[in-house]
């Protein structure tokens, strides 16, 4: 770099205010990506803990609907009464310029039951309210499981911009920063010796 940088007063305080821009760039990207990474395991706590909730309440459901359909019969007819998913909604919150995603659902839609109650049983209610509350869940889980995702690459992204700034940028103004300070000093001790030889020979005319 040295080659491409002329030894002035100009280019050095240039250079001093890009090091120092790309100081505070490098400060910047590396809380960023502290914050991103915080975020992002508080969400992977919450995918396992939602995927349990999840598992758990599958068993509840297929158990409650194996004993409707013991109780009951196969429930096909009941089950075309399920109206088809149209709750879900989807919009976005930002994290550090992430676009993440919030999964939503109209729990209005969910309230009560779809099907009339005289040919139904408590069994069958409690399999459909399990696989009412899995759909939220499972929504939930999506909405955490992208948005993990999207953290993930913001991260690598950061962390990319960051690393270049402080392994390739930084040192590389440093150095220049050096070589321009070095060349200066190094002219004004020759001006200086000049200056004195001058003021010798004065002298001794």
């Amino acid at each position: 770099m040295s080659a491409q940088v002329v030894p002035t007063k100009g280019n050095l305080i240039t250079t001093k205010k890009s090091l120092s821009l790309a100081k505070v760039g490098f400060e910047l990207l590396d809380r960023k990506r502290n914050i991103l990474i915080r975020e992002m395991m508080a969400l992977i706590d919450r995918a396992a803990e939602i995927q349990d909730k999840i598992d758990s309440t599958y068993s509840r459901a297929y158990l409650a609907l194996q004993k409707a359909n013991t109780t009951l019969g196969i429930c096909e007819e009941i089950a075309n009464a399920v109206p088809e998913e149209d709750t879900l909604a989807l919009s976005y919150r930002s994290v550090m310029g992430v676009e993440i995603p919030i999964v939503s659902i109209d729990s209005d839609k969910d309230a009560g039951l779809p099907y009339g109650l005289v040919n139904s049983n408590s069994m069958l209610d409690e399999a459909y309210l399990r696989f009412v509350e899995v759909k939220k869940l499972t929504a939930d889980l999506a909405e955490i499981e992208n948005s993990v995702y999207r953290l993930a690459d913001a991260i690598k992204k950061t962390q990319k911009r960051a690393n270049a700034l402080k392994n390739i940028m930084i040192p590389r103004f440093e150095f220049a920063v050096k070589f321009i300070t070095d060349a200066l000093e190094e002219k004004d001790r020759e001006e200086f010796s000049r200056l004195k030889v001058i003021k010798n020979q004065k002298k001794d005319a």
